[in-house]
């Protein structure tokens, strides 16, 4: 499993580097190129470029570090990049689906559709 250094302190934000350990192999990550925290029971997946690497953080440890305006929690299961979606959908119960470049599909729960409108609104 891996480890995320830097990941114990104040508010992260985009520009900022950490370092992601999954047993022997190593990564220094910007966080702007991380596009999705997938939630693996008390794990995260980090998904950057073709790597998926699983840290031992939940996504409300993660949530509460990273920049709202950046990361957004779509679901219980999933903190997406909002920089890297590129196509917005209605789903069905009110819902959202976001697309990025026709790779991962995540869906938002009804209650984070509402306050993802509100955010990416006027």
């Amino acid at each position: 499993m891996a480890a995320l250094a830097g990941m114990n302190r104040g508010a992260l934000t985009e520009n900022d580097q950490v370092f992601v350990k999954d047993g022997e192999r190593c990564w220094f990550v910007k966080l702007s190129e991380v596009r999705l925290f997938e939630s693996v029971g008390n794990y995260a997946k980090v998904f950057f470029s073709t790597n998926k690497p699983l840290i031992l953080k939940s996504l409300n440890a993660l949530e509460e570090r990273l920049d709202e305006k950046v990361f957004f929690r779509a679901n219980r299961k999933h903190i997406v990049n909002l920089r890297m979606i590129d196509k917005i959908e209605p789903y069905f119960n009110v819902g959202l689906l976001l697309e990025r470049h026709g790779e991962e599909k995540i869906e938002v729960s009804r209650r984070q559709a509402v306050k993802f409108k509100e955010m990416m609104s006027l």
